[in-house]
């Protein structure tokens, strides 16, 4: 129970604001005195306000004008408001200006200089309103996600959680309390990404609200804003379901979980991060549903998908693919997996984790902290007789030197690196430690990737462009006269909204010949091996790109944007 110094009972009394046969009876009530008194025993609130705080030098305040700012409630934890019926209303620097009932009681200001860190500078209310407007507090959230929940229908989704052995939690049990919003929120959170084709969820602290947004095509766009005060508990939710630890907020931690919609199931990785004002967290959405794992389907060049089937289908060797995270890679290996795919192949994946499942395949999830790496599962893997070896990534010089040894031992290794060309991953391979010679002799084509977005057939606009810009950013001086282009909507339509719908794969290959691997074995530079492939026949990222935007797929601006010139 909220105590009250003995000074208020004295001036209620001594003013007349309240009998002491009044004082008595609430007193009896067990309940808070005050707000007794306020609500039926007599006691007027603005004379209350007005005379204890011309006694008391304690300026009133009207609670209805105000609004707390982030850092003042971020001071002091709702439990402990609720408690001692106060509000924290603005915090500057170590100052902390708090709404009390009662400004004589001193034992009262030393708990919150103590739970907050500061020194506690009291405004004057009466408790009927401090206990209004904390009511209030604690509505906003639910009443702002019922605001963005409406039209929405929640049971769209369906959340489960999914352990390292694959077995799924009662569902029922993980529904449990759907009404809190944390819990809504992270249904609708997860609805709307779908709805949107988005492949990454954003979730950022800020200073007065919340951030969600979405990567959709590449782009990220901005969804919703929360209340600040769900950030915790909306975080605590996505940790149950990854199951993570929700007591711990100040390390990074990752963890997966899995929702049914539409029919089917959905993977979802989740990484938080602590930053300041909370913690951030991002979801990769992995839809196999929605991903097409066919070489044939991802509109290449024709004599880039020609160089990598012919890779893929080699009885050994390496198939290396590059590029940025997010660029694609795997999409491509695993429809590089699915066209060699048959019953008289034996087919191997280790990956960080497993994005995609794949029927007929043997997928090895990489475990690192039960001493199961991408080496010691690629050294089992070779002693299970596959016959093709997908590598998630090449991270280390020990991962690197087992998969050169297993492509010249008979076995097709299939793989990524971080690089930004495809002839700057032969030079990376030979900076990492492997003998040019050993390098030469295993890498059948590398594959550098990048994704563009789209334009939107709906709304695309045909463009123009002085020839001169045109050759300055690759095309010759035939395909610039008279070439017209397109460029996206800026409103976009109601299809796109952007003037970009989906993604399109741009790539170079680059194949071994036989003046490749002898420059490889002389240690020539990246630049020199690119200039020799482009002479072979080799397509750039920036030529590919730029024979896209002349077919009328993509922008312009999209292709300078993730391309660099080739001279």
């Amino acid at each position: 129970m909220v105590r009250v110094s003995g000074k208020i009972r004295r001036i209620l009394l001594d003013q007349g604001l309240v009998t002491p046969e009044s004082w008595a009876s609430a007193v009896e009530t067990g309940k808070p005195i005050l707000e007794v008194l306020l609500d039926g025993e007599g006691l007027d609130g603005s004379r209350f306000l007005s005379t204890v705080g011309a006694i008391s030098g304690v300026a009133p305040v009207d609670l209805t004008k105000c609004t707390p700012s982030s850092s003042a409630v971020e001071s002091l934890s709702a439990e402990v408001c609720a408690q001692m019926c106060v509000i924290p209303l603005a915090r500057n620097g170590n100052s902390l200006t708090v709404a009390v009932s009662d400004p004589f009681d001193v034992l009262l200001f030393d708990d919150l200089s103590l739970l907050s860190g500061c020194r506690v500078r009291p405004v004057l209310s009466h408790p009927a309103a401090i206990r209004a407007f904390l009511e209030g507090m604690e509505d906003d959230g639910s009443a702002a996600v019922e605001q963005l929940l409406e039209g929405v229908n929640s049971a769209e989704i369906e959340v489960r959680n999914q352990e390292e052995e694959e077995a799924e939690l009662d569902v029922e049990a993980l529904a449990a309390g759907d009404d809190v919003p944390a819990v809504k929120l992270v249904n609708l959170i997860l609805l709307r990404a779908l709805k949107e084709r988005a492949s990454d969820i954003h979730i950022e602290p800020g200073e007065n609200h919340m951030r969600v947004r979405y990567r959709v095509d590449g782009r990220l766009v901005e969804a919703m804003r929360p209340p600040k005060g769900l950030g915790p508990s909306l975080s605590s939710r996505l940790k149950i379901l990854a199951d993570l630890d929700i007591a711990e907020r100040f390390k990074p931690q990752d963890g997966k979980f899995q929702i049914r919609y539409e029919g089917r199931n959905i993977d979802l990785r989740l990484s938080t991060l602590p930053v300041v004002g909370g913690e951030k967290a991002v979801m990769r959405i992995l839809d196999s549903a929605g991903v097409a794992l066919s070489l044939d389907s991802m509109g290449l060049e024709p004599a880039c998908l020609a160089d990598i089937l012919e890779a893929a289908g080699a009885a050994h060797g390496m198939l290396l693919v590059t590029g940025p995270t997010g660029s694609g890679k795997s999409t491509t290996l695993y429809s590089c997996v699915k066209t060699v795919a048959s019953p008289e192949i034996n087919i191997v994946t280790v990956e960080d984790p497993v994005e995609y499942r794949m029927d007929g395949i043997n997928q090895v999830p990489v475990n690192p902290k039960r001493g199961l790496t991408f080496a010691g599962a690629l050294r089992s893997i070779l002693r299970q007789d596959p016959d093709v070896v997908l590598v998630g990534e090449i991270r280390d010089t020990e991962t690197a030197e087992i998969a050169v040894k297993a492509a010249l031992t008979g076995h097709m290794v299939l793989s990524t690196l971080h690089t930004n060309d495809a002839p700057s991953t032969i030079t990376r391979l030979v900076d990492m430690g492997i003998d040019p010679f050993l390098v030469s002799s295993s890498v059948n084509c590398v594959v550098a990737q990048r994704l563009v977005r789209r334009l939107c057939p709906s709304c695309k606009i045909e463009d123009t462009l002085p020839e001169e810009e045109l050759i300055g950013v690759g095309y010759t001086k035939e395909e610039a006269l008279d070439l017209i282009i397109y460029r996206p909507r800026v409103e976009g339509c109601p299809r796109c909204k952007s003037g970009y719908r989906g993604r399109l794969a741009v790539v170079e290959t680059l194949s071994l010949n036989k003046d490749l691997r002898r420059m490889v074995v002389e240690k020539a530079s990246a630049a020199d091996i690119k200039q020799k492939g482009i002479e072979s026949g080799m397509l750039t990222l920036r030529r590919v790109g730029l024979m896209n935007v002349m077919r009328g797929l993509t922008s312009l601006e999209e292709i300078l944007r993730v391309t660099t010139p080739d001279r």
